[in-house]
């Protein structure tokens, strides 16, 4: 998945306007034009069609997580040059305030069967024996139950 397949599952699930996704990018400390999160959000063949790079979409996790659980005191913590889908996975969670029972049934609203260990890996050190690669149907899927528990619809 790409960044912007995963900017647009976002707003999608949340029911985002653009006005809405400028004010999440500018809750992660980035200023960014309609225009920008319009040519994000088009599909690859469009001429307007721009990359969302990985520091963008950290910034947006992150006015996410500040726009749902609030601000942290202090210094905001600066968005990952590189993303994983682990990052993105936890950054979710985060912003969802979901516990590990939480993550496993909007997967299970996507039909996903995953084990509560199987997930804990991906929220492991990247060095921890148990470190597990998060892939992109599991990202995929948890995104689906997400839509699914908010929109109540899988399309």
């Amino acid at each position: 998945m790409t960044n912007n397949d995963i900017l647009r599952r976002i707003r999608y699930a949340f029911d985002f306007s653009d006005t809405e996704m400028m004010a999440l990018f500018a809750a992660g400390d980035l200023t960014v034009t309609r225009e920008v999160v319009c040519d994000w959000l088009k599909p690859e063949e469009d001429e307007n069609h721009q990359s969302c790079l990985d520091v963008e979409l950290a910034t947006f996790l992150n006015g996410l997580i500040n726009d749902r659980r609030g601000r942290r005191e202090g210094a905001q913590p600066e968005p990952e040059e590189r993303l994983t889908n682990n990052i993105i996975l936890k950054k979710l969670k985060i912003a969802l305030d979901l516990q590990a029972e939480d993550v496993l049934e909007l997967m299970k609203l996507a039909d996903f069967r995953f084990s509560k260990h199987e997930l804990s890996a991906f929220f492991r050190r990247p060095d921890h024996k148990h470190y597990r690669k998060c892939q992109d149907q599991v990202l995929r899927n948890f995104l689906q139950g997400v839509q699914h528990n908010l929109r109540g619809t899988m399309d």
